[in-house]
């Protein structure tokens, strides 16, 4: 039984979450930049075995293409060439900035950790992880 791993892809930094291998919960992974997700995702998966990837697919809250949409394509084209074997699935991120930042709140940490980008982005590919698992139940 593999992993679902979970992508939420950023310019400059892109934030990982995983599943456990029974896929019922879904955790934060790490952070990493940007220019070393590809490094390290084959380094991952030469230690675990995912079965596939969801990443998140950034839409403006009216439905039209982020800015970022075009970055995130050419990650996925280049995925499905180069690891064909681990399926990749788009699923959509709208909100789950907005949400990562109320579950900051919500569990109490403080304005310095709130700020903190990267904790941010793990959270924000979380979400995007459950919120994926959510629609397979």
């Amino acid at each position: 039984m593999g992993r679902i791993l979970s992508i939420d892809y950023g310019r400059k930094r892109t934030g990982l979450a995983v599943t456990d291998p029974l896929k019922i919960i879904a955790n934060g992974l790490a952070t990493v930049s940007t220019s070393l997700l590809w490094d390290y995702l084959n380094d991952y998966l030469s230690r675990e075995q995912v079965e596939k990837i969801v990443i998140g697919k950034p839409m403006q809250t009216n439905g039209q293409p982020s800015e970022n949409l075009a970055r995130v394509e050419a990650f996925v084209n280049r995925w499905r060439k180069g690891h064909p074997e681990v399926p990749i699935e788009y699923v959509d991120e709208r909100f789950t900035s907005v949400l990562a930042h109320k579950a900051m709140l919500d569990g109490g940490l403080k304005k310095k950790a709130r700020q903190d980008k990267a904790l941010v982005d793990e959270i924000s590919a979380t979400i995007i992880l459950q919120s994926y698992m959510d629609t397979l139940h």
